[in-house]
């Protein structure tokens, strides 16, 4: 099968990145990069040995697909011009700025046949794939991500630049509708949302507690799990997860770190094991761009879909809304 030419649109911080994971992937041909600043592009392009394009188009017109990592608020734009050229678009978190954008580029993407894949790269990242064997039905999540201060997103509310991981997570996860939602946050050190928590409450009984900061001391990215018979612990920034279990005693599939006790329960009798994961060795970011080249490749379903990225907007523009109105509320 030939390989599949691919360009990246926007080489900051992300984009760059994108440009180097493309050069690490066998299946693809990296035709070239675009971005308004041009000496950033040339720099980019001379780094990894490929092409600075000075127009969208042209480097359109020599693509199958790209990598959109521009601003947030150019989003929308960008992958309009992608769509018309019919060619299929990874568009960094969150989709676009608005939802009723992105309902636009959902529409618009069924009708011309491309495929859109969303960056929740932390969907990909190593604590989470290596819970694939576990059943996951949660009754409550808790999670927290707290970042230090960096001038870069702070464009979006920490909801939209940080938040909005955790909430694509536990919408994978929560197979059931939101039924409410409460949330507070406020502006520390720039114009929008600095710090935020919201609390989900889903149809099914199931509860999530968020909580995201930019302005912390010590870096956090960590989600704790409950749910019957299981606890589960999950360690972003390590890429590690922990599982305490209820298991029949009699389970002899259970490949254990540790027996931490036993429980009668009626006829049954159960056992309390500890596991330990093991830690899948990936690079969530390349690995993320290899599924969606071989959702092309091979006419799949990509792994976050726009609706996906979607649902995840809702929820955080719906968090924002929660924090605007409880401020307002506070002033009066």
């Amino acid at each position: 099968m030939e390989k599949l030419n691919v360009g990246v649109i926007g080489v900051g911080h992300l984009g760059a990145l994108h440009t180097k994971m493309f050069t690490m992937i066998e299946s693809v041909n990296l035709i070239g990069v675009f971005d308004v600043n041009f000496d950033l592009a040339q720099k980019i392009a001379t780094e990894f040995n490929t092409k600075q394009f000075n127009s969208l188009d042209e480097l359109l017109d020599q693509v199958d697909a790209v990598s959109i990592a521009t601003p947030t608020k150019t989003h929308f734009d960008v992958a309009m011009k992608v769509i018309e050229k019919k060619k299929h678009i990874f568009i960094e978190k969150p989709i676009t700025e608005t939802a009723d954008e992105a309902r636009e580029l959902i529409r618009l993407s069924k009708t011309n046949d491309v495929k859109i894949q969303v960056g929740h790269v932390e969907r990909f990242n190593p604590a989470l794939m290596s819970l694939e064997s576990i059943q996951m039905d949660p009754l409550f999540i808790e999670s927290h991500r707290l970042a230090q201060f960096n001038p870069r997103g702070t464009d979006v509310a920490v909801v939209h630049d940080l938040m909005i991981h955790d909430i694509d997570i536990i919408l994978s996860l929560v197979k059931s509708p939101i039924e409410s939602i409460e949330a507070n946050g406020v502006g520390v050190v720039t114009d929008t949302i600095d710090i935020a928590n919201a609390r989900l409450r889903f149809k099914n009984g199931c509860v999530a507690n968020v909580t995201a900061s930019r302005i912390s001391k010590n870096k956090m990215r960590k989600m704790r799990i409950f749910q019957r018979d299981a606890y589960i612990s999950l360690d972003f920034s390590e890429g590690t997860s922990e599982v305490f279990r209820l298991v029949d005693e009699n389970d002899q599939g259970i490949q254990s770190t540790m027996l931490l006790g036993k429980i009668e329960a009626g006829n049954k009798n159960k056992k309390i094991i500890y596991e330990r994961p093991e830690r899948k060795e990936i690079n969530a970011l390349k690995h993320e761009l290899e599924l969606f080249i071989d959702a092309i490749r091979f006419d799949r379903i990509p792994q976050v879909t726009a609706d996906d990225g979607l649902r995840a907007l809702e929820v955080a523009h719906a968090i924002i809304e929660k924090i605007g109105k409880q401020q307002i509320t506070s002033t009066l």
